[in-house]
């Protein structure tokens, strides 16, 4: 018999929401299988770049490095389209309004879908001037990989689904799909056809995870509870263009803070690019860590936000988590610098040895940072963004004085994080000092 319209189903919904203020133990217990694997989607990552250094000549992987930074940097608004949707999702289920939600997940899958194709066409009519500016003679990797990151865009949809509406496991099987998947096809076709083959493969691997990440989110998005009806209010519905703006503005600036010192460096010394790219890959690694633990922080925070109340013991979860990796990779940096490149990428490749220390610290704050970023922007701080920008310009003016020396370039990078981070956990605490004083009830709470 179909239930009447109930108007205490927001409520319900919201009151099964409350688990988004875990313990510490169950906090952990709920993070660990993104965490591990995404660890274990690192890992794999790490044994790509291994065999890739010995497949790809010096040059060959220098070229490499920089396609993986335009990648990275294109693919930003993925990101920033995650954040928007999880906020929205988590706006939609503390309100009860599923069928909204599904409505609207099936818009913007149609909306994405004609982007891309519009997206695909002007890549391949751009690709061979862009890799002429890039001094890269290779229109069919620079477009492949353009049109891979169109790809991980639209993935990032699903995935935003996926974490707002609290599915870790599917996450984590996504994130392992990515993973196992995309390194067998760059293999694959590296060996084959070299930079042009790593470039087919990280296409179709972003191609096979997306599909594998709209079939979990499509399941997701029909575990539906209470009825279904609520509504969202309107300034909820126009801040998404707004977290929307935010979020890609922060995440693209994080990017360029990320990859600025590769793109400066290869510009400026090339020759050295292939060895500094070593230690780079090597050290970014950890960042990716922290995007990985950033999908079970977003979410967490976001539902918070909603209900009045702070996430702090989640992003004390995340930063617990990081610190091993982070701790490892700093000690490695520090101490076994030459035995490290020796070992995963071969001798050749040394000569950037003396900035690893310093660039597994300096991305070690990075790290940092872009937890605390992903905490700021689920919880409407924007502000943030303007300190990005700044940071940029800063690191931008740093890294250029360094003039391509690999240890200077590091150190400058190293500079610029450490300030950046401080300043941003500080402004966290005035942002949760702000928020306690508030003393805004829980939107959860309802009365005995």
């Amino acid at each position: 018999m179909r239930r009447k319209a109930n108007p205490m189903a927001a409520s319900e919904e919201s009151s099964s929401l409350e688990s988004s203020s875990p313990s510490f133990t169950s906090g952990v217990v709920t993070a660990l299988p993104v965490a591990l694997a995404g660890g274990a989607t690192g890992i794999v990552g790490v044994i790509v770049t291994v065999l890739l250094a010995r497949i790809l000549s010096n040059q060959g992987y220098g070229s490499y490095a920089q396609l993986i930074s335009i990648f990275l940097i294109v693919s930003m608004p993925g990101s920033a389209l995650i954040v928007a949707v999880v906020r929205r999702t988590a706006s939609w289920r503390t309100a009860g309004s599923h069928i909204a939600l599904r409505d609207w997940a099936k818009n913007v899958h149609h909306r994405m879908h004609r982007l891309l194709g519009i997206f695909t066409a002007l890549v391949i009519v751009l690709s061979y001037p862009l890799s002429m500016l890039m001094a890269k003679r290779s229109p069919v990797s620079m477009a492949l990989v353009l049109i891979a990151a169109g790809v991980w865009v639209v993935l990032c949809i699903d995935r935003g689904f996926l974490q707002g509406t609290q599915q870790y496991h599917g996450l984590a099987m996504n994130y392992l799909v990515e993973g196992v998947v995309r390194t067998a096809l760059v293999l694959a076709f590296g060996v084959l056809f070299k930079l042009p083959g790593v470039a087919i493969g990280i296409f179709l691997g972003e191609a096979v995870t997306a599909l594998h990440a709209r079939r979990c989110a499509n399941a997701a998005l029909e575990k539906t509870t209470g009825d279904g009806l609520a509504v969202v209010p309107p300034s909820i519905r126009r801040d998404i263009v707004v977290d929307l703006v935010a979020a890609l503005a922060a995440l693209a600036l994080l990017a360029l803070l990320q990859n600025i010192d590769v793109l400066i460096l290869g510009h400026v010394n090339p020759h050295q690019s292939g060895e500094y790219a070593a230690v780079s890959i090597a050290c970014k690694s950890l960042v990716y860590a922290a995007v990985v633990l950033g999908s079970y922080l977003l979410p967490e925070a976001a539902l918070s936000h909603q209900e009045g109340d702070h996430a702090l013991r989640q992003l004390a979860i995340t930063l617990g988590i990081l610190a091993i990796p982070a701790t490892i990779l700093i000690v490695m940096g520090e101490f076994f610098p030459s035995q490290i490149i020796k070992l995963v990428y071969g001798a050749r490749y040394l000569g950037a040895e003396s900035a690893f220390g310093p660039l597994a610290v300096a991305m070690t704050f990075l790290s940092i940072t872009f937890l605390v970023v992903m905490y700021l922007l689920a919880h409407a701080n924007r502000w943030i963004v303007g300190l990005l920008g700044l940071a940029v310009v800063v690191g931008a003016i740093a890294i250029h004085f360094a003039h391509g020396m690999p240890l200077k370039t590091a150190q400058a990078d190293l500079f610029v994080q450490i300030g950046l981070c401080a300043l941003s956990c500080i402004g966290l605490m005035v942002a949760h000092r702000r928020l306690k004083r508030s003393g805004k009830p829980l939107l959860s709470a309802q009365p005995e």
